[in-house]
């Protein structure tokens, strides 16, 4: 089946009830005093946020603002995947699939739609398992698979030639992208990119102050932030239950993560992304119930062969905007494709088209502008 047919979301108003009516009586269990966000998320602070969620946030609003975006449907292997597809009315648009990060969704990219329209047909990709591009019904969706797909749908657009954006973990499927269709895509363009270094000693020789600081970054991060990692790639399925079944959890799951991978001259993860925003992406995990299928990508990434395994170095151009949290090492990143753009930005961090539109969009055009052809 390879139709694509429109798509408009219409969250029951059962739903909405249900949702707030488990905030209500969330049950909230106590903590140890003074340790602030050092063992998890504060109770006071979400306490506060889902109060929020439930009497003040408008899931009505947001789903009005998300259908103003066209959207569509289409099936690839077996799997239904979502997109948004607006077309910019610039005669020399490129066209461009956005692919997203966990736990973030294409909602992340509402605040630069407007400026990248003006120069490119924007397709933003809802990734296998996550949102409506979910739940999963199969096994197999990895890295290369979900690339694949997105290769597809942009052929079934009538796009011969295109750009792709990633960001984190959607950074992994572009590069995978351009690596599968040299003859297709023209360049991918990432942020909030992760590469590491192997054990050569060359990979550690001569770096700079900057590269010693991203490195030791991603020491820490290995060290005292990979939980959420450890859990999804292990016992998907487990953490579902809690994460289905209350949205304060849900809620919790997502939200720590926006405090740990935003610019941290952000004391809270509202001061770095619109706290609407942010609710309307853990709305869109709940109401989908993609809680557990957007975990078990992470399970395919552990338990396939292929996925640290060596492989050939892309043709195609690449193009790195990293923000003041980012762990990648220019070096690092040239083993999986040629590196003709790299931008230090002064701000932001991993969910850059949120935290800092303006920057997104501006250096995801100017990469663009050199690659068009």
């Amino acid at each position: 089946m390879s139709a694509i047919r429109p798509f408009r979301i219409e969250i029951p108003q059962a739903d909405v009830d249900d949702l707030r009516d488990r905030l209500v009586r969330a049950r909230w269990g106590t903590e140890i005093p003074g340790q602030g966000w050092s063992r998890g998320v504060p109770v006071d602070y979400l306490r506060g946020l889902a109060q929020y969620w439930a009497d003040g946030y408008s899931w009505r609003a947001a789903e009005a603002r998300l259908n103003e975006l066209p959207q569509f449907l289409t099936e690839v292997d077996g799997q239904t995947l979502h997109f948004a597809h607006v077309r910019s009315a610039n005669p020399d648009a490129v066209p461009l699939l956005i692919t997203h990060d966990w736990p973030a969704s294409f909602v992340l990219y509402l605040p630069v739609i407007e400026a990248l329209s003006a120069d490119f047909h924007v397709v933003l990709a809802s990734n296998p398992g996550v949102g409506f591009s979910g739940p999963l019904t199969a096994p197999g969706w990895n890295t290369g698979k979900a690339a694949a797909a997105f290769n597809e749908i942009m052929a079934r657009l009538g796009y011969d030639r295109y750009g792709v954006q990633g960001t984190g973990g959607g950074g992994w499927i572009a590069v995978e992208m351009g690596r599968q269709a040299p003859s297709h895509v023209i360049g991918v363009h990432v942020n909030g990119h992760v590469t590491f270094p192997s054990d050569d000693p060359a990979d550690f020789a001569d770096l700079t102050p900057a590269e010693q600081e991203r490195l030791q970054r991603l020491q820490e991060f290995r060290d005292d932030k990979m939980g959420f990692n450890a859990i999804q790639s292990t016992r998907p399925q487990t953490l579902a239950f809690g994460l289905h079944d209350s949205p304060v959890g849900q809620l919790a799951w997502i939200v720590e993560k926006f405090k740990e991978w935003t610019d941290p001259s952000a004391e809270l993860p509202e001061d770095a992304v619109d706290r609407d925003l942010l609710l309307t992406n853990v709305s869109l995990y709940w109401f989908t119930g993609t809680a557990g299928s957007s975990a078990n990508v992470y399970w395919e990434g552990a338990h396939d062969p292929s996925a640290w395994a060596p492989k050939e170095k892309s043709a195609v151009p690449l193009g790195v905007a990293l923000g003041v949290t980012d762990i990648t090492v220019r070096r690092y990143a040239e083993r999986d494709a040629p590196v003709v753009h790299w931008t230090e930005l002064p701000r932001g961090g991993n969910f850059l088209s949120a935290e800092q539109p303006g920057l997104f969009a501006d250096d995801v055009r100017a990469f663009f502008e050199n690659h068009r052809k």
